[in-house]
């Protein structure tokens, strides 16, 4: 029932409406909230209208202020360095990142089309970037989901290219990518895209390049990989580290990724579907896993990088980006022969401090034919033949000799070889006791006469010998550590030297008095392709007279003084010097011929004061280094023309030295200052005892630490009695009763 007294929604004044007012009513009531939802509508599409366009204004905005990266990334451009023996093919190692950057003309046809297949089957068409992958990709970072990945070749390649695009998970990184991306598609061609790509992305088996993956999966080059093999690096990128090994675990997955591959280029019109079903899932060579540094390699490696680094002012961080090939001076024959002298002759027993340097040196250059640098670089990384040093003993004599033939000596001048008294009161005595009268400067250096080599220094002056070492390559800082160069007995050996200095140094006789320094690297090419040629000019030390004097001298030391084991068995000219420092720390032979100078030491690398123990034989110079020299010379020179050393400058007719009549022949053995075993009244090929009979007593010589090189590695440790403050000379020279 209604109340007709209840007002009319349209009354007006108090009016009650019509029937036909009534009726109109009833019509339009229904319209009012159609209204509403209309004008609502219209204000959510403006609104999404407005959020749409503020967004592409902001894309637009972050379009034009996003540049492209003028800079690569460190990682993409990182390449490996070779290192070759000397005759420039022949790899000793390859290290850092397995990239090498090709053309794309150097890529197989079918190996372009695979990746595309892979990776991105619209890669010729699209705008560099993908919709609805980079949908996904914001979603997965905001959700922390993990999801298929969508990126096309395009943003794979900004994001490893170009520095200032990290792959770290962010939404302004990932935005970036694709401003980037977008920009990189307008302004590059396509083949352009995708040879970086190929360049930069990783395939597994440490290859960062499609040409280190060629090698390495099928030991080929990326322009003769078929369909099959193609299709097969393409498949790796999707997951590089299950891929890289064909397993029973993952033959499955991986053929089912090698034929979505091989559908894609069935696909594109690439391969027929005939041709697609007769290939089989190809098997890669077997993984190389071998550490890289083992044995010499770590040695021969890190000794030519220092030099790059020193010698040739190519920075770490050059060095670190790579694209270096480097050849080196080494012979490989002459590299394995000198492993083999070593562990042929040296007692397997020694002590592992106990270290053996070889190091053989072309006198005509100063390249560095060859050495022996330890046991293996991964146990032992400081070099014996380079980074340790030792003191020289008597293989110092020999620039005392120089020296004073420099000065207006000759072979005939006389020298005391009596009892020497220090000016502390302490007698300097020979091998074995042994005392002479007057020596000649061969007699004395065949004989290795500490008595006559301490006074002969007296007569020339230490400043002269120090200046002629320097000149032959013994850098002055360790001539004179510790006041060496003001002791007595600086004649006798008291620096420390290395195994390659004393064959750079030696090799000046060699070569008529000229000096090269020497040297490990050939040439090397730069990442830019620039090649530089090493060469050394050689520097004349003294004549070619005092040359040939001293080097007549030292033949005598291997013809019948302290080095007779060192003679080779085809009977060619061979001349050097021994040495043996105090408490027998270390023993050397270091000798040359007219082509070769190679120096051998056995010396402590942690304790340098301490007695070597050399399993039954000998500490003397001439016993186990002349057998490691002979053994390594004799297959160096297995097919070198002998040669002949020049004649002394005056005639000399070598004769015995005298037993002064007031002394006995031979005394009572007592502590000795250095030199090998001498006497006047049996012949010097009979003093030092063969190998297999018991050690003699060791000699003394006045001996000092061995001073830190600086390489890596660990090295040797100063001694511990050296008081602080003083040249440890005077405290260690030899007491006698």
């Amino acid at each position: 029932m209604v109340n007709e007294n209840e007002e009319h929604p349209h009354a007006e004044d108090g009016a009650a409406g019509t029937d036909d007012d009534a009726t109109e009513a009833t019509v339009q009531q229904p319209g009012i909230p159609s209204r509403r939802r209309g004008r609502w509508l219209r204000k959510i599409s403006y609104g999404v209208l407005g959020v749409i366009g503020a967004f592409v204004v902001a894309f637009a905005i972050a379009y034009i202020l996003t540049p492209v990266p003028s800079t690569q990334q460190l990682d993409a451009r990182e390449q490996l360095n070779v290192f070759y023996y000397a005759d420039g093919e022949t790899v000793i190692a390859q290290e850092g990142t397995n990239r090498q950057p090709v053309p794309l003309a150097e890529v197989s046809e079918s190996m372009r089309q695979a990746v595309i297949s892979a990776e991105n089957r619209s890669f010729y068409s699209d705008p560099g970037v993908s919709l609805k992958g980079t949908v996904r990709a914001f979603w997965s970072t905001v959700s922390g989901t993990q999801v298929q990945g969508g990126s096309t070749i395009t943003q794979q390649m900004v994001r490893n290219y170009y520095s200032g695009l990290s792959q770290e998970r962010s939404i302004f990184r990932k935005l970036k990518e694709v401003m980037v991306s977008l920009k990189v598609n307008r302004s590059e061609d396509k083949d352009w895209i995708l040879e970086r790509y190929l360049n930069t992305i990783y395939f597994g088996r440490q290859s960062y390049s499609i040409q280190a993956a060629a090698q390495a999966y099928f030991d080929k080059d990326a322009k003769d990989l078929d369909p099959a093999e193609s299709a097969y690096l393409a498949a790796t990128i999707q997951q590089p580290s299950l891929y890289q090994k064909l397993t029973k675990s993952n033959r499955a997955q991986l053929e089912e990724r090698w034929r979505y591959v091989l559908d894609g280029m069935v696909g594109a019109g690439n391969l027929t579907e005939q041709e697609a079903a007769k290939l089989e899932l190809p098997k890669p060579v077997k993984q190389k896993e071998k550490n890289i540094y083992q044995g010499q390699v770590g040695y021969m490696v890190n000794v030519a990088k220092k030099e790059l680094r020193e010698e040739h002012g190519v920075s770490e961080r050059r060095l670190a980006l790579g694209g270096f090939k480097v050849v080196t001076t080494f012979r490989k024959p002459l590299m394995d022969a000198a492993v083999k002298a070593v562990q042929d002759n040296v007692p397997a027993g020694m002590p592992r401090e106990q270290r053996v340097g070889l190091s053989a040196v072309d006198p005509k250059t100063g390249e560095v034919l060859a050495f022996y640098g330890g046991r293996d670089y991964l146990k032992e990384q400081m070099s014996s033949a380079f980074g340790l040093r030792a003191q020289a003993g008597s293989g110092f004599k020999p620039y005392v000799l120089a020296a004073a033939l420099a000065d207006g000596k000759e072979l005939t001048h006389s020298v005391d070889g009596s009892t020497y008294i220090s000016s502390n009161g302490h007698p300097v005595t020979n091998s074995g006791g042994a005392r002479y009268g007057h020596l000649d400067l061969v007699q004395m250096t065949r004989n290795s006469v500490n008595t006559a080599y301490v006074r002969l220094a007296q007569e020339i002056g230490n400043s002269k010998i120090t200046d002629m070492a320097e000149s032959l390559g013994i850098p002055r800082s360790q001539l004179t550590a510790n006041a060496a160069d003001k002791s007595e007995t600086y004649a006798l050996g008291v620096a420390d030297v290395s195994p390659t200095q004393q064959a750079g140094a030696y090799a000046a006789f060699a070569n008529d008095g000229v000096f090269h320094a020497p040297h490990v690297i050939k040439s090397f090419t730069n990442r830019s392709k620039r090649t530089k040629t090493v060469e050394t000019e050689g520097v004349r030390v003294f004549s070619k007279d005092v040359a040939a004097d001293a080097t007549y001298a030292l033949q005598q030391v291997v013809t019948g003084g302290t080095a007779t084991s060192a003679q080779l068995y085809d009977g060619r000219d061979v001349a050097g010097k021994t040495g043996t420092t105090d408490k027998g720390a270390a023993v050397w032979f270091n000798g040359f011929i007219p082509q070769m100078s190679t120096s051998v030491g056995i010396f402590n690398s942690k304790s340098p004061n301490k007695p070597l123990d050399l399993q039954g034989y000998s500490a003397y110079g001439g016993v186990l280094p002349a057998q490691v020299w002979r053994a390594f010379m004799s297959e160096a020179t297995r097919n070198m023309e002998a040669a002949e050393f020049p004649e002394p400058s005056t005639y000399y007719t070598y004769q015995p030295p005298q037993q002064p009549a007031d002394e006995p022949v031979r005394p009572d053995p007592g502590p000795t200052d250095t030199g090998e075993p001498s006497d006047p009244a049996t012949p010097p090929d009979e003093e030092e005892p063969p190998v297999e009979e018991e050690p003699e007593p060791l000699p003394e010589n006045p001996d000092e630490d061995v001073v830190l090189p600086e390489e890596p590695g660990p090295g040797p440790e100063p001694g511990p009695d050296e008081p602080a403050g003083e040249p440890p000379f005077q405290e260690e020279v030899p007491q006698f009763p």
